[in-house]
């Protein structure tokens, strides 16, 4: 299933819009024109990996998946923390550590030596795991964790973002019996920015034009 939009209430409002401004800052939200990695023009580029250079900004990002994780999730619904090389890793430790859970990774391909493994850490049969990511765009970057833990038998049922950049993702997940929680999305961030006026009209509305025309491919 693909989660509903949270509530709106006082604190995450408030906690989205800082985290709009925290982004900006150290630039791990970028706003203009780029070329993605498919050769798409896009009005915005993430990059959240520089977010744990200005420990200020990290401690505040691991926040937010602790909210995420307790109001959306539920500490009770999983037994373990996954972890999705690189960017994931960066996140799933502090997360772990934090909630007390054991964690474990998902390596992108298998060890050609030893046991050639996939999974590494400790995964009993049975566990339910949440993966844990930075961003999800498409989502197929997800499933092969997914798998992954699964063939080794573990159970995932839920994959928690802090970004969702609203590219089909959740519907992805969906079709593989998995829910996605993400923090906020593209769209609620560049709002946030723009009420806080440091972004232009033309800067939101071309990130808004930009959704709005891939949610219609």
């Amino acid at each position: 299933m693909v989660s509903k939009k949270r509530p709106a209430g006082p604190g995450r409002k408030k906690m989205v819009e800082e985290l709009a401004m925290v982004l900006l800052k150290v630039k791990a939200l970028q706003i203009g024109t780029f070329t993605l990695a498919s050769g798409a023009l896009s009005s915005y580029y993430i990059d959240l990996r520089t977010i744990p250079s200005f420990p200020g900004a990290y401690r505040f990002v691991t926040d937010c998946y602790l909210d995420l994780i307790r109001r959306d999730v539920g500490v009770s619904k999983f037994d373990a923390i996954a972890g999705v090389p690189t960017a994931g890793l960066v996140y799933s430790s502090p997360v772990a550590l934090e909630l007390g859970k054991p964690m474990i990774y998902v390596r992108k391909e298998e060890k050609d030596y030893g046991r050639k493994k996939r999974i590494e850490g400790a995964l009993n049969p049975g566990w339910r795991v949440l993966v844990l990511d930075d961003v999800i765009t498409t989502g197929t970057s997800k499933l092969p964790a997914i798998e992954a833990i699964r063939d080794e038998g573990g159970e995932v049922n839920d994959v928690a973002v802090l970004i969702d950049r609203l590219e089909g993702g959740g519907a992805v997940l969906k079709k593989s019996r998995t829910k996605l929680h993400a923090f906020t999305d593209v769209v609620e961030l560049v709002r946030a920015l723009h009420k806080n006026e440091a972004i232009s009209d033309d800067e939101m509305q071309a990130i808004e034009s930009q959704k709005s025309g891939r949610s219609r491919q």
